[in-house]
């Protein structure tokens, strides 16, 4: 299975084999299709070579979600093929027609945004091939198309049958149908079959699959950077005295932008020595020189003063006034840390210049778009001289896509001080990610909530305050909106939860470090505190948490979706009938268009050990397209959640990170949950995000869980940190 691509590779083997058909779409965005001769016209989502091979292009990165495996199924899917006879390439950089239909004229994965995105080209695409084909083979057996079919990659019908090359050159001549038929849900063989497993998991165990960090280009160097331990330090001067002392050292010289001193050897191992033992003189005038407790004060002050922003433009006198003549208040002030992406395979990337003076970047590119553009800049070449070549990337969790593309810009920075002669790969190790990256930002929350003699709700006073991840960014035109970043209070302003009563005020903190979407992003800990929030209120009620919450979603189809899953994890758990000893807590939650509540259930106790017996799961995220990929990543992003929360913070002391690698920043162990049960909801609506939406639930769902069996209220984070010890 081919992995990387470009669109100069990609018309090259179009041409060496032969007949082509192509189908996908023009600039104008129209559906279109061509053999190789006319390929330069077209960028396609899949190709069928006269060999009967069909491969899909795949526009969506892999970063261990899934999207190779859903977006081939869907072409498959239409076409009629099985799943063995459909192989897989990333698209090449071409925001023209792989842009993110959410992200404007951008190509890039995020948000759990590739099915719901792509859902319909890719079934249109796979539709299309299937009717040309049957035109064509129609045509040339002089009978009606509509008589013929194709199952498992073979033309069928009027008493005769052939392979799909067959007449993939006839094929190819034809126009493409305008509005191609999409099979209906009926005729489903793959899209929702369980048994449908990954394309991409026989090369990840056999050991073949290439991650960027496996790329090993001939004669190639090694960069690593030199960085200031405080965000904004710059490099003035350096001596590498010592460095030239070790085997393979080649060179080191600053960064044109100042931001660290590049560090080249013949290997990876020399790098890191050579790197060791570089001085580096710094200038710290403009660097951060906090800590953590006084970024923590920052925020909780924001809390106690007036907030910058109305979020929803509400009554905040009404809310007062409620709050004032309710029966009982319950408050709670709630910090969240800074928190790393950590993802198993550290950031890299490695960039050629070819003969004919392009340059080449191969990377596990999460927004290729982002590095093209800089790398076009950087090189003053226009875009089509540079090429993206994208390549596996072992996780990411939002890390791979800063909107300053900032490590491929070092790459960059790195190979224009060189002569060009030699490929550069750069590579960070796990403690300059974890000490120089990018972090989910530090948010604080102060909520009061009245209600009256009968425990309803009557006003909800909600106060936030954080670090903006999209102000000063290219992104902020399209999420900031009347001064407020919406991802600081997504999933709280947008709750399904029909509350009366509510103000909510925004203020943005000064950030201490550069600041970066994390799985889930906002609604990491919006999620946390409106369902540690309503466990309280239903507590304060004297009611039963789901009874309670499914009063507040009665009227809506967002209500009614959010309530059904909520309805299906409780049953599935057994919710409220736990063996002895064990303890439930509950949380729902929508996030990226999908509906997921999750029921923890423990044991123990806080001070000799909690452990967490079963994490039961109902997630709805319309038709499910790929349920055993769906069911591992609730089962990635729970074990994301709660391991995160349980444990992990980034602290800083005089703007310095203080953590370095897992052992004091310690990701979650097979151990630490003994089982997950999924369970998907059947539905027929279009197809929603499923890579993050199992994160947000899954931590206050813990905390309930945590504090149902007699264990403090978790308001502040890691768990470890504040009264809880696991077994």
């Amino acid at each position: 299975m081919t992995m990387n691509t470009s669109r100069r590779n990609f018309l090259k083997s179009a041409a060496a084999t032969g007949a082509v058909l192509m189908v996908g779409l023009r600039p104008n965005g129209a559906l279109a299709a061509s053999g190789s001769g006319t390929s330069a016209q077209l960028t396609p989502f899949v190709k069928i070579s006269a060999d009967g091979t069909v491969t899909a292009i795949v526009k969506h990165f892999e970063k261990g979600q899934g999207p190779a495996t859903g977006l081939s199924t869907l072409i498959a899917e239409e076409i009629g093929l099985r799943m063995d006879q459909i192989s897989y390439e990333f698209a090449p950089s071409n925001p023209e027609i792989y842009n993110n239909l959410f992200f404007g004229p951008f190509q890039g994965t995020g948000g759990s945004t590739a099915m719901a995105n792509s859902f319909m080209q890719y079934r249109n695409a796979g539709a299309a091939a299937r009717e040309m084909l049957l035109t064509a083979a129609a045509e040339a057996w002089g009978v009606d198309p509509g008589s013929l079919r194709i199952e498992e990659g073979v033309i069928i019908g009027a008493g005769q049958s052939a392979s799909l090359g067959d007449f993939v050159a006839a094929a190819s001549k034809l126009t493409p149908p305008e509005t191609p038929r999409l099979k209906e849900p009926s005729e489903f063989r793959l899209i929702g079959n369980p048994a449908v497993r990954r394309l991409d998991s026989p090369i990840k165990v056999n050991g073949s699959a290439m991650f960027a960090m496996d790329l090993h280009l001939p004669n190639q160097m090694v960069v690593m950077i030199a960085r200031p331990e405080q965000r904004g330090g710059l490099a003035t001067g350096f001596d590498d005295t010592g460095a030239k002392d070790v085997k393979g050292f080649l060179q080191a010289a600053i960064l044109p932008n100042k931001a660290g001193v590049a560090v080249y050897a013949e290997n990876t191992w020399a790098a890191m020595q050579a790197r060791d033992a570089l001085s580096v003189e710094w200038d710290l005038s403009s660097a951060e020189t906090r800590g953590s407790d006084e970024i923590k004060s920052e925020i909780m002050a924001a809390l106690e003063a007036e907030p910058s922003y109305n979020v929803l433009q509400s009554d905040q006198s009404a809310t007062r006034s409620a709050l004032d003549d309710a029966a009982q208040v319950v408050e709670q002030t709630f910090y969240f840390p800074l928190l790393a992406h950590a993802p198993m395979e550290p950031l890299n990337c490695t960039i050629e210049a070819t003969e004919d003076g392009r340059i080449v970047l191969h990377d596990g590119a999460q927004m290729p778009t982002g590095p093209h553009m800089a790398l076009s800049q950087i090189f003053e070449l226009p875009m089509e001289k540079i090429e993206v070549r994208t390549m596996l990337a072992g996780g990411s969790f939002g890390r791979r896509a800063t909107p300053d593309a900032d490590y491929q810009v070092e790459a960059a920075l790195a190979f224009v001080m060189t002569d060009r002669s030699r490929p550069v790969k750069l590579v960070w190790s796990r403690e300059d990610d974890l000490r120089s990256g990018y972090y989910r930002p530090a948010f604080g929350h102060k909520v009061r909530v009245g209600i009256d003699d009968a425990g309803g709700i009557v006003g909800w006073d909600h106060r936030i305050a954080g670090q903006s991840i999209m102000k000063d960014t290219p992104f902020e035109a399209m999420v900031v909106k009347d001064g407020v970043d919406h991802s600081s209070v997504e999933g709280a302003s947008d709750t399904p939860y029909q509350i009366p009563g509510v103000f909510m005020g925004l203020t943005d903190t000064k950030k201490a470090t550069s600041t970066l979407w994390w799985r889930a992003v906002g609604h990491t800990h919006t999620a946390y505190v409106m369902e540690v929030m309503m466990d309280m209120v239903a507590q304060a009620a004297g009611q039963d948490p789901v009874q309670y919450r499914l009063q507040y979603l009665q009227d809506g189809t967002d209500q009614a979706r959010m309530a059904s899953v909520l309805k299906l994890a409780a049953e599935k758990a057994g919710w409220g009938s736990a063996p002895e000893g064990r303890s439930q807590g509950v949380a729902v939650h929508k996030s990226f268009g999908s509906y997921v509540a999750e029921v923890v259930e423990v044991s123990g106790d806080p001070s000799d050990g909690i452990k967490i017996e079963k994490v039961t799961c109902a997630v709805d995220c319309g038709i499910a397209v790929n349920p055993d990929v769906i069911k591992a990543q609730m089962e990635g992003g729970i074990g994301y959640g709660i391991g995160h929360n349980m444990r992990d913070q980034i602290t800083l002391s005089g703007g310095a990170v203080d953590q370095f690698n897992f052992p004091d920043y310690e990701p979650l162990r097979i151990g630490d949950i003994k089982e997950i049960d999924v369970h998907i909801v059947d539905s027929n609506e279009a197809p929603t995000g499923v890579g993050e939406p199992g994160t947000p639930p899954a931590a206050p769902a813990l905390a309930n869980a945590i504090s149902a069996i007699g264990g403090p209220r978790l308001s502040a984070l890691p768990m470890v940190e504040h009264g809880v010890n696991f077994a």
